[in-house]
């Protein structure tokens, strides 16, 4: 029974209590409803001065040392930012910036360094690692020269039309490596951007054949590397869903207790009274799992425990949200199918969070080997 419970610690900081209590104030101010509707019709999908603004909080290098001007909490410390982001339901490169950051410091250390501090001063970075659409695949397609030219395309990359560096995953010499390509590097029409069923993300299809890396990270690191990056990847993304389902809860529960059918408060009904527990205790369950993960992480490579920890977070997270966007939608009835409505933006998200960095099976299937040996 004890390889089955493994690790439980559960640990939530001064610092990010701290940053809790700061994002969720910035965001309630800076990113209300009828902002997000706007963003969602821009280009970006966020206002650049906003960036700014997160940037000049120093959100982009909360898990970066200070070495490199960042503020060497740890990637455990972005969990409770990212979450305040999913509550608000804003898109920025902040997930993509963060995961660039860590990719870059695990794979090349402190060699790095020059990239590190534009990455925490708020440059975008993002990586560019999909070959197609599954988070199990080798995703090493791309070819990396030895004069550092690559040839080839990712999919999906987050923040792509407006990364400044790219983080791109390939091989060279028939072993895994990491280019870093400068945006500038790129030839025209190589950016095709995806239309997404969330569409407070961006992504795009980039071509990277012909671009030429500054630096390629190799050897023993990078894999490592890669493997902590898609973890990381599914923590921060579990985190993200943990805030959409609480806010999805509240608008849920407005709606109960405003709506009437037959002359009584719908929200008075077993029939959605109990979804609504399930959807609360959801929440609840979600946000234990991510922060049992974000105090496993580490600044090293990740740990089984760890492992399983981002693993766990992601399965129930995921699911969680995509429960709640459904029951969203249909406790609103015909309504709750219209752009008009908020309860599709909660859908849209569900679906985003349930894939990106693995679904529930794609997780469970690897925790079966983890937990039951």
């Amino acid at each position: 029974m004890a390889s089955v419970l493994g690790n439980v610690s559960l640990k939530f900081s001064e610092e990010q209590g701290m940053l809790m209590d700061v994002a969720r104030g910035f965001l309630k101010d800076k990113a209300p409803t009828d902002k997000i509707r706007e963003f969602l019709e821009s280009e970006r999908g966020y206002e650049p001065a906003l960036w700014q603004e997160m940037v000049d909080l120093g959100w982009a290098g909360i898990a970066l040392p200070d070495s490199v001007g960042g503020a060497g909490l740890g990637i455990g410390a972005v969990v409770p930012v990212i979450e305040a982001m999913g509550h608000a339901l804003l898109g920025t490169p902040l997930i993509d910036t963060t995961l660039a950051g860590q990719l870059i410091l695990r794979a090349g250390g402190s060699e790095q360094e020059a990239q590190l501090e534009e990455v925490a001063a708020g440059r975008v970075a993002t990586v560019a690692y999909l070959d197609g659409a599954d988070w199990g695949a080798d995703n090493g397609a791309l070819n990396i020269g030895a004069d550092g030219t690559l040839d080839g395309h990712k999919c999906l990359v987050g923040s792509a039309g407006e990364a400044q560096l790219f983080v791109v995953v390939g091989q060279q010499a028939g072993e895994p490596a990491i280019a870093l390509v400068d945006a500038s590097q790129l030839g025209a029409g190589a950016i095709t951007p995806n239309t997404l069923i969330d569409l407070t993300k961006r992504t795009a299809r980039v071509d990277f054949s012909g671009a030429v890396a500054h630096s390629v990270l190799s050897g023993d690191r990078v894999s490592a590397a890669l493997r902590d990056y898609r973890l990381l990847g599914a923590l921060l993304t579990a985190a993200e869903a943990a805030g959409s389902t609480a806010r999805c809860l509240e608008v849920i529960i407005d709606y109960l207790k405003t709506r009437k059918q037959f002359g009584k408060l719908i929200g008075s009904y077993q029939a959605l009274k109990h979804p609504t527990v399930d959807i609360y205790c959801g929440v609840e369950d979600a946000r234990s799992f991510c922060y049992h993960a974000a105090s496993l992480v580490e600044t090293t490579a990740l740990s089984q425990d760890a492992e399983i920890a981002c693993r766990m977070a992601k399965a129930y997270a995921g699911e969680g949200m995509a429960q709640a966007g459904d029951r969203a939608v249909q406790f609103h009835g015909g309504i709750g199918f219209t752009w008009d409505c908020d309860s599709t933006l909660f859908i849209r998200r569900g679906q985003w969070s349930r894939q990106v960095f693995g679904d529930a099976i794609h997780h469970r299937k690897r925790l079966a080997t983890l937990l039951l040996e």
